[in-house]
């Protein structure tokens, strides 16, 4: 008999990639290409969406090479993609009109701001459970309709489509101009600020408000279901699951009951709780999203966290300050001294995102003292990791009735095995790693193959997972208090720090 696996194209900020997953979720093969990034201006950040179908064009044979299969033996295709970032092309030729604008691109900040005085943050929350920011799409489409001229015109003659990565790639996979499915799914579309997050649908007022015609708007489809086949690239293979990346990772993670979380340790970090089919609205700083839809069943739901800089901070030690050579040896440095000494760093570089959302605020050292070292920096840098997740954490834990009982961790901090343990006492939970680091592009895949049925259940994909390495509390109780005490005084100490324009 034949072997056959699934396929994942993990469409990332830096990279597209392109992985192969046995029946055991084990990763078979791997080819991946990094495409190019964009700074016209200062905030603005662009992709070449053509750039990035290119290179799925060729890491896709590279994958199959690498494996020594043809694409007969694919049982299916998941996607993962980079969210919210925002492509319009033209729906006769496929050409994009103009790069796509990324996710970190904060350009749309000056409407967002206006957004909040009309008609405020209840109207959008009521909908859409998100509030106004850069983050989401529908804001950079106005924007474009406002700085390019003729294309609200071309939008309304329904010559332009709008969508997000995986919206442009299953596109263009299936026919592109000829024929191509202009399709979404529920996780994705719930990244725009323009549906309606309890009925999964294009929410009329939120159209009609920011003046994006439903023409250009791609049809809402599950997370996990055959969607159509390939006619481009893989032909006859079946494209059967598209997620957000971070919905994927959690899907990966097997968090499939409520109250399971996960959180991916990358430049900046994201941590979604299921809450099951109920929209649970936060009061606490955190987004409600939408976690995955399998077929017909009901739509599965989440709270969601993200922090803006943890493994940048890192980075920042190692590139700004050069107290270091490279990541990994903050760990050495951090483990040349007991504890912080009384130092602790916020890193608000641009603001803090949940679950206080100031841009106002910027990045501080305080508790600065002459017995400070550099190990005692580095022990801070780390530790700002582990109290922004505590913040996050406490926010879920007082928006639901789901209390945190073990986090799962991925990404390439949970390699670092002094944070790993930090995490386990500042939050006073266990915290696990898989076998499978790829949580990303193995969650698109479980997703898929469950679509197509090369998986039968969601507790088969359950006993693929398996831990790598777990850390449990070892800190004594009065001692986590105070330090996070210290820890929220200093994030006090970051606020208000930039001043509004009319004040400079």
């Amino acid at each position: 008999m034949v072997e056959r696996y699934v396929m994942s194209i993990d469409q990332g900020t830096t990279s597209t990639r392109c992985i192969l997953f046995d029946h055991r979720g084990r990763l078979v093969s791997v080819a991946q290409r990094e495409h190019q990034q964009y700074f016209p201006r200062p905030g603005w950040v662009e992709h070449d969406a053509m750039e990035i179908w290119h290179n799925l064009q060729r890491i896709v044979p590279e994958a199959l090479s690498n494996a020594d299969i043809d694409a007969g033996q694919i049982a299916a295709i998941g996607i993962a993609n980079q969210r919210e970032t925002t492509v319009l092309w033209d729906r006769r030729t496929g050409v994009p009109l103009g790069r796509a604008i990324v996710w970190q691109d904060v350009r749309t900040a000056g409407l967002v701001d206006g957004l909040r005085d009309r008609p405020g943050d209840e109207f959008f929350v009521e909908r859409c459970c998100l509030q106004p920011s850069t983050y989401f799409s529908a804001p950079r489409i106005r924007w474009l309709f406002d700085h390019v001229d003729g294309l609200e015109r071309r939008v309304q003659d329904g010559d332009v489509l709008f969508g997000t990565m995986e919206t442009w790639l299953i596109w263009n996979l299936t026919g592109g101009a000829d024929g191509g499915l202009h399709i979404t799914d529920a996780t994705n579309a719930s990244r725009t600020m323009l549906i309606n997050i309890r009925t999964l649908t294009w929410d009329r007022e939120l159209m009609d408000f920011f003046g994006v015609p439903r023409v250009m708007l791609p049809e809402i489809r599950a997370s996990a279901e055959v969607y159509g086949e390939a006619r481009e690239v893989l032909p006859g293979v079946r494209i059967s699951a598209a997620l957000g990346d971070q919905q994927a990772a959690l899907f990966g993670q097997t968090c499939f009951s409520p109250g399971e979380a996960k959180c991916t340790y990358g430049t900046g970090s994201f941590l979604l709780m299921n809450t099951g089919t109920d929209v649970v609205r936060s009061r606490h700083g955190l987004l409600t999203t939408v976690a995955y839809k399998i077929d017909d069943q009901p739509a599965v739901y989440a709270l969601e966290g993200p922090i803006a800089v943890t493994g940048s901070l890192v980075q920042w030690f190692r590139d700004r300050l050069g107290l270091i050579n490279s990541a990994p040896e903050i760990e050495t440095l951090a483990r040349t001294v007991e504890d912080n000494g009384g130092c602790y760093i916020v890193p608000a570089f641009s603001g803090l995102f949940a679950p206080h959302w100031r841009s106002d605020a910027r990045g501080v050292v305080v508790g600065l003292t002459s017995y400070i070292t550099k190990g005692h920096l580095a022990r801070a840098v780390l530790e700002a990791t582990g109290w922004q997740t505590r913040e996050v954490v406490d926010a879920m834990n007082a928006d639901s009735s789901l209390a945190l009982r073990q986090l799962k961790v991925d990404g390439g901090m949970t390699a670092n095995n002094l944070l790993m343990q930090f995490l386990a006492d500042v939050l006073d939970v266990p915290v696990v790693r898989p076998m499978v680091a790829e949580t990303v592009s193995l969650g698109a895949a479980y997703a898929a193959g469950l679509a197509a049925t090369y998986w039968p259940d969601l507790e088969v994909l359950r006993s693929n997972w398996h831990t790598a390495a777990k850390w449990v509390p070892d800190m004594d109780p009065g001692r986590r208090e105070e330090e996070y005490e210290y820890w929220q005084r200093a994030v006090e100490r970051s606020l208000g720090w930039v001043r509004p324009p009319d004040h400079s």
